[in-house]
């Protein structure tokens, strides 16, 4: 997978002399995701989105985050439509949350509510919901935003502590997943990693305990269901390209294939 900037292009902290008469008009478009590939996912978001996408593992040697995967191509999303529509039924939280995101101070310790102005739903035309009413007030929607972005920042905490366990225990293994099209041209989708069943296996009683008790180990279960979800990459390549076709993903010398 690509290193991507994702769809945050102008970020600045929200304030009210500089935002005090603008609108926000969210959840209309999700035309701004696009050309991702991939979004982060907490673990809390396991249940809903194995369901549908394929999880896996990103990052480097000194931290990892789960992902969704949603296109092949480094700048391809298979689930919003050309009318930036989103075709499935659970969107992760990391998409929901645009046009806002936190951004750490400093010291780390606080967090500093960002807008994304480059967003096209962002207008001084009263469309959508003030951040501030007439008063220099913070509106409820804007409360709202905080406060849904403070739970993410939660649970996105919680799931840093759950890849920490992973990459301790030494059970994750890089994964390439390789398509090849109906018509010979073969792409392959690489830089993640997934959970290698033979050693979670291997792992004593008790720290499978410990994975049970703090959900850890329902959230390994899901996300390595979830990897079947590559084959549907098949039909998703198929709507967008008739002669699509795809193998499904491969791991070190074991191939899993689908027909097209």
């Amino acid at each position: 997978m690509a290193t991507q900037l994702l769809f945050y292009h102008t970020a600045v902290p929200v304030s009210q002399e500089k935002h005090g008469d603008i609108s926000v008009k969210a959840g209309g478009t999700y035309a701004f995701a696009r050309e991702v590939n991939s979004v982060p996912l907490t673990a809390v978001e396991f249940s809903r989105a194995a369901a549908e996408y394929p999880i896996v593992f990103a990052g480097n040697d000194e931290a990892v985050m789960p992902a969704v995967i949603l296109g092949v191509r480094d700048s391809q999303n298979l689930f919003v439509d050309d009318e930036g529509r989103w075709k499935e039924g659970y969107i992760p939280a990391f998409v929901r949350r645009y046009p806002f995101v936190f951004s750490a101070d400093k010291s780390g310790k606080q967090f500093i509510l960002h807008i994304d102005e480059g967003f096209e739903g962002v207008n001084r035309d009263g469309k959508g919901e003030r951040l501030f009413d007439a008063d220099g007030e913070r509106t409820q929607y804007l409360q709202n935003v905080l406060g849904f972005l403070q739970e993410y920042q939660a649970h996105f905490q919680r799931t840093q502590a759950y890849c920490k366990r992973l990459k301790e225990l030494g059970l994750l293994q890089p994964m390439q997943a390789q398509f090849n099209l109906a018509d010979g041209e073969k792409r392959s989708l690489s830089g993640f990693q997934v959970v290698d069943r033979e050693k979670l296996k291997a792992l004593e009683p008790e720290t499978l305990a410990k994975m049970m008790k703090s959900d850890e180990l329902e959230c390994t279960f899901l996300h390595l269901h979830s990897l079947r979800h590559f084959n549907d990459m098949v039909g998703r390549m198929a709507s967008r390209s008739p002669a699509a076709g795809v193998a499904g993903p491969m791991a070190d010398t074991e191939e899993v294939v689908a027909d097209a």
